[in-house]
């Protein structure tokens, strides 16, 4: 039986032996070295034809004492208790807001809404 697999020399060459194989630009020698030091920065000429410039007396600046501030921004929220900024105030109808709404009906509930007072669960304090 005869065995139909090429022999070494009937195999294709390698790759990089083809030539012109990997020419898609000019070649980077040294890639990866460390590249040589930048060229020194540009000399301005010395300004001739322009005269000096005025320099005034040093004024010298006394160093800031080593103190800070923060200032916290106030949050004010809507029906907080200003007394311990914690609670929310709840309204109460006063004993009087509520007999005028009783014994006066129509004209009473008016009086009642107006007797109102404002209390803070947290702290007790109320406020007319």
């Amino acid at each position: 039986m005869v065995d139909s697999k090429p022999l070494l020399q009937d195999r294709p060459p390698a790759y990089n032996a083809v030539p012109g194989a990997y020419e898609y630009g000019p070649q980077q020698h040294g890639y990866g070295a460390i590249p040589p030091p930048a060229p020194p920065p540009y000399q301005y000429p010395d300004g001739q034809g322009y005269p000096p410039a005025p320099m005034g007396p040093a004024v010298s600046q006394q160093p800031y004492a080593g103190t800070y501030t923060i200032l916290q921004p106030s949050v004010v929220v809507v029906g907080g208790c200003p007394a311990c900024r914690v609670g929310v105030l709840e309204d109460d109808f006063t004993c009087l807001g509520i007999l005028c709404a009783i014994f006066f009906f129509p004209l009473g509930i008016l009086f009642c809404f107006a007797l109102r007072q404002r209390r803070c669960p947290n702290c007790g304090a109320t406020f007319g």
